[in-house]
């Protein structure tokens, strides 16, 4: 793939704009081919493209850090080096995100409709199934419901990524769509009611901070998980099956996994009890 040439994997991990450029890239021709040749399906053909185009240098980034897990020995050293790929499959997320919200932003109405259909049935559904009030009785049956439904999307990031390699760049990226169609809805809607620079700015913070405060730490989790479930499915393709070197990958990922859940369960908390007083 030509857009694959651009960026070395290994370097990347040292440079993660490059990745942000990438991902920013990789979003905008898909929703460009996806709205000229695919009018009837722009929705769900412009994520397949961005996930098809992210696919290898996700399987790239996943197979790397496996192979530092033969050679490197130090659990803090590993810890760093995988939080190297973390940070760069990040950026990779937010490069989506930053164009496809741009493009909810910019396109005309018409377009956005279309262009965004799937995502605004999926937002409407969760917020009519209650939005967090910030009351702490009241939000417990919220916050148990997000939690274990973030729990649920990283055991399916999990399994895409085990038995698919890097599967679970589909739920990611669709993840990122919503998110930008959520933050851009908000902004949209209420830039109706600015009335100068400052009313612009406040809406824009507004819509970031709603959605990203608890999404980005949700992402980084989801992220963990596909790495770590990654990393075994290519240890296992490489007939290391319960030797030493396969015993340490499974330790490091145990490791991982707590990571993954101790972040989701701080999401969560942001989400229902932190945020609704901060917006």
């Amino acid at each position: 793939m030509v857009l694959d040439l651009l960026v070395n994997p290994t370097k990347a991990e040292g440079k993660p704009w490059e990745l942000f450029l990438l991902g920013a890239g990789y979003s905008f021709v898909a929703a460009f081919l996806a709205l000229w040749i695919f009018k009837s399906y722009i929705s769900i053909v412009m994520i397949a493209l961005t996930i098809i185009a992210a696919i290898p240098i996700m399987r790239k980034i996943i197979n790397n850090e496996e192979e530092k897990e033969r050679s490197e020995k130090n659990e803090k050293k590993l810890l760093k080096e995988h939080s190297k790929a973390i940070k760069a499959f990040m950026y990779l997320f937010l490069g989506f995100t930053f164009t496809f919200t741009m493009l909810y932003l910019f396109m005309p109405s018409a377009i956005v409709e279309r262009m965004f259909s799937a995502q605004l049935e999926t937002i409407i559904t969760v917020q009519s199934g209650g939005a967090p009030t910030g009351e702490f009785i009241g939000s417990l049956g919220i916050f148990s419901k997000i939690f274990m439904n973030n729990i649920k999307i990283l055991l399916f990031c999990m399994a895409f990524s085990f038995f698919y390699g890097a599967g679970a760049i589909f739920i990611l990226t669709w993840n990122a769509s919503v998110m930008a169609t959520a933050i851009g809805s908000f902004i949209r809607n209420n830039l109706f009611y600015a009335k100068g620079m400052f009313d612009y700015f406040q809406v824009t913070m507004f819509g970031m901070l709603q959605y990203l405060l608890h999404g980005i730490p949700e992402i980084v989790a989801y992220f963990i998980g596909a790495l770590a479930s990654g990393m075994v499915s290519f240890a296992l393709m490489k007939h290391d099956f319960m030797d030493d070197k396969f015993k340490n990958i499974l330790k490091d990922v145990a490791g991982l996994l707590a990571i993954a859940l101790a972040i989701i369960f701080i999401a969560a908390i942001i989400e229902v009890y932190i945020t609704p007083l901060i917006i």
